[in-house]
């Protein structure tokens, strides 16, 4: 499954690179005394995205995101992970991933995280996933899941989906406990769409109520916020950045409120009275490249993934140019020149992971290869 799920990804990133991915991006932090303007941003976690941050066991903040750390196919990429604050969010853990026991064997794997407290011993967390891989992408197949720790980083599986859109995937869960009640939201598709709607007495049995409505400059993908009693926020992001929404009851909402703050997918918590922690997806990494993926079909290049080498099959005009292959951030790690029309490039300078090959002194296209 793994393995399926991995060549789905790199298929995604040779035919979509003009787009950002996950992995080329981090997460970053900021503080605010208002939860509206906030101070000079800092990076909270490389290569990764969809973050929830939440208080636990009183003195104790845990966020869980998806991970991205590199190698590719590694114990840690692609997969839910989490961090521990002890300070009130000035100091956090290394990331752990998570375990979930008894999670069929068949499911997708884990992703979208949502932390919810239920108690002071127990948190859930709620996240998509599917019954097999969707074929095509994303499709009614996903839906939101949810398993209990008592740790925050082992989980037990909790049966049957939490929501489950008969016609539409259901992701990017938010879920909190607010006036009695579970509240879960879920972009329904593109923004203007809103946001599906669901109530749950215990949590585990969701009843689906009046979907949230939206408009094109406000994408309701990001999490909910307890002001205080009276008062629940959500944060999304838009056209115009990071805003927030307030709700007396979470089905009635009451405007929208622009922050600061450029970025996506945000998570926000009210540490105080006059203290708010925000995480959020930051802008992506300065590649330090220009480029497009080459789709000069005079040059082969296998395998990929490679191990030792990468073999180099080109026309015969081509000899003679040199080649370099780059990290992600723009470094060049190893060059040569090419001596004939199929020539062998040594790897085993280079760390397990994705890297961009270049061919002529002055070319603007380039191949992505993998390392194993």
């Amino acid at each position: 499954m793994k393995t399926i799920v991995l060549f789905i990804l790199l298929s995604l990133t040779h035919q979509l690179y003009s787009q950002n991915y996950p992995w080329e991006r981090p997460l970053s932090m900021a503080w605010s005394a208002d939860g509206t303007t906030f101070n000079t941003p800092s990076t909270f976690q490389d290569s990764s995205g969809v973050p929830s941050i939440t208080r636990w066991k009183g003195d104790t903040l845990i966020a869980a995101f998806q991970w991205f750390r590199l190698p590719l196919g590694s114990p840690s990429w692609d997969r839910v992970a989490v961090k521990f604050s002890y300070d009130n969010g000035m100091n956090w853990t290394q990331p752990t991933p998570i375990i979930i026991n008894g999670l069929p064997a068949n499911y997708q794997r884990p992703f979208d995280p949502t932390l919810v407290v239920i108690n002071s011993d127990s948190i859930r967390m709620y996240y998509s996933s599917s019954d097999g891989i969707p074929v095509g992408g994303l499709d009614s197949t996903v839906n939101t899941y949810s398993a209990v720790s008592n740790d925050g980083i082992h989980y037990s599986f909790e049966t049957n989906a939490r929501v489950d859109e008969l016609n539409n995937r259901v992701i990017d869960p938010a879920v909190l406990y607010f006036k009695n009640a579970y509240h879960y939201a879920s972009p329904i598709g593109s923004p203007q769409q809103g946001a599906y709607h669901y109530v749950s007495p215990d949590g585990i049995n969701f009843t689906k109520v009046a979907n949230i409505p939206s408009d094109m400059n406000h994408n309701w993908t990001g999490n909910y916020m307890m002001n205080d009693t009276n008062e629940l926020r959500f944060y999304g992001a838009g056209n115009m950045g990071i805003w927030y929404n307030s709700s007396p009851n979470g089905g009635v909402w009451n405007g929208y409120t622009n922050t600061n703050i450029q970025g996506g997918d945000p998570s926000v918590l009210k540490i105080s009275a006059s203290n708010y922690l925000i995480v959020y997806v930051g802008p992506p990494y300065a590649t330090g490249l220009n480029h497009t993926v080459s789709t000069d079909k005079n040059i082969s290049i296998y395998p990929n993934p490679a191990s030792e080498c990468l073999n180099l099959q080109v026309a015969s005009n081509r000899i003679g140019e040199n080649y370099t292959i780059y990290d992600i951030i723009g470094r060049p790690l190893v060059s040569g020149r090419i001596h004939s029309e199929s020539s062998a490039i040594k790897l085993h300078p280079l760390s397990s992971g994705s890297y961009w090959l270049h061919i002529g002194d002055h070319s603007k296209q380039a191949f992505q290869v993998i390392k194993k």
